[in-house]
């Protein structure tokens, strides 16, 4: 289902034909401020609100996604503390990309540059790793197939795309110990250096969006 912009107010429609490429929509969120409250607010309600958590941007990148011929899928990555990630992907040329939100740098959105959505997930793996965060498994939900809460335009929250994200099966991730504990090290001498800073130091930021 293609969103209709008939639906859309003036304020709506003037972002989607403004944010006309995956990095216009990445920077338009990371413009705002984070939403520290338990909501999940759809498009509608960051327009209205002016920021967004995980999951608020990923239902807004995923509206202006769709109006561009995207399909709205995405990416949820399972994490070992329960802290899931989301992400709003999609294809360019047949690669894969994401769009997000989060409070750590190297958690948003990646360059269309990935053969598959498990490539993709690999990316992740080393910036999750923040003290207690770990990917263990994935899985990616086109959200009209999710749920039928209108995740693109309501105007109140939309608890059940987060239940179902997170109650739906997912692929497990195996990923080295070694790697991980060489990760979670180097993390920790970072944090001690720079208690305030954003983790941003990885070598492959050139494939961040």
């Amino acid at each position: 289902m293609v969103t209709d912009l008939s639906r859309f107010t003036p304020a709506e429609r003037r972002i989607v034909e403004r944010l006309s490429t995956p990095l216009g929509i990445q920077r338009w969120l990371r413009s705002m401020p984070y939403n520290w409250e338990a909501t999940v607010r759809t498009f509608r309600g960051v327009v209205r609100e002016k920021r967004a958590n995980c999951l608020e941007a990923v239902l807004a990148a995923a509206a202006i996604l769709e109006a561009r011929g995207h399909p709205p899928l995405v990416l949820d990555l399972e994490s070992q503390d329960g802290l899931d990630h989301v992400l709003s992907i999609f294809r360019e040329r047949g690669r894969w990309g994401s769009i997000g939100k989060s409070r750590d740098p190297g958690l948003h959105g990646r360059k269309p540059v990935f053969h598959r959505v498990r490539d993709l997930v690999y990316s992740y793996v080393d910036p999750y790793v923040d003290g207690s965060g770990r990917i263990v498994g994935y899985a990616v939900f086109d959200l009209d197939a999710l749920t039928r809460a209108d995740w693109r335009l309501a105007r109140t929250n939309v608890p059940s795309v987060e239940r179902a994200l997170v109650e739906s099966p997912h692929v497990p991730l195996r990923t080295s110990d070694r790697r991980y504990r060489r990760e979670l090290e180097r993390y920790r001498a970072f944090r001690a250096r720079h208690p305030d800073r954003p983790a941003d130091d990885y070598p492959d930021r050139n494939r961040w969006l």
